[in-house]
């Protein structure tokens, strides 16, 4: 035999859920639009690291272009975008031997990568400094 408190309502948790609406802890998924605490601990990993990282935009165009980057291009490629971000440019392109690139600095993210033919006669857009490392 169960027992009803008031309005149908048989414990005092039903009534709390109820009308007060209220959140059970331990939630791991964030409500849409929110980001996730991983996204965010990620990120600022990312930003922090001093490591260039490819979006996957740029990823497709390296394998398209067929561009592979050595580990020393790497490095002088992260060293041209630290360089651009010490002198406060937000989106750079950074010119690397027959390649060029376009970075969000502050992400350390390269957002597109083209070799010479490609880069030849173009304008190059939304970018507020370049490097040539």
């Amino acid at each position: 035999m169960s027992t009803t408190i008031g309005n149908g309502f048989s414990s005092i948790a039903q009534i709390t859920d109820t009308y007060l609406n209220t959140q059970k802890t331990g939630n791991t998924h964030p409500s849409p639009g929110q980001a996730s605490f991983r996204d965010i601990l990620n990120r600022t990993l990312k930003e922090t690291s001093g490591e260039v990282h490819f979006s996957k935009h740029a990823s497709q165009r390296l394998l398209q272009r067929e561009i592979e980057l050595t580990p020393e291009q790497n490095s002088r490629l992260a060293n041209g975008v630290a360089k651009a971000g010490e002198k406060g440019i937000k989106d750079s392109l950074v010119l690397m031997d027959s390649l060029a690139f376009i970075v969000n600095v502050p992400s350390n993210t390269v957002i597109t990568a083209m070799d010479s033919e490609e880069s030849k006669e173009k304008a190059f857009t939304n970018i507020d400094g370049a490097v040539i490392v």
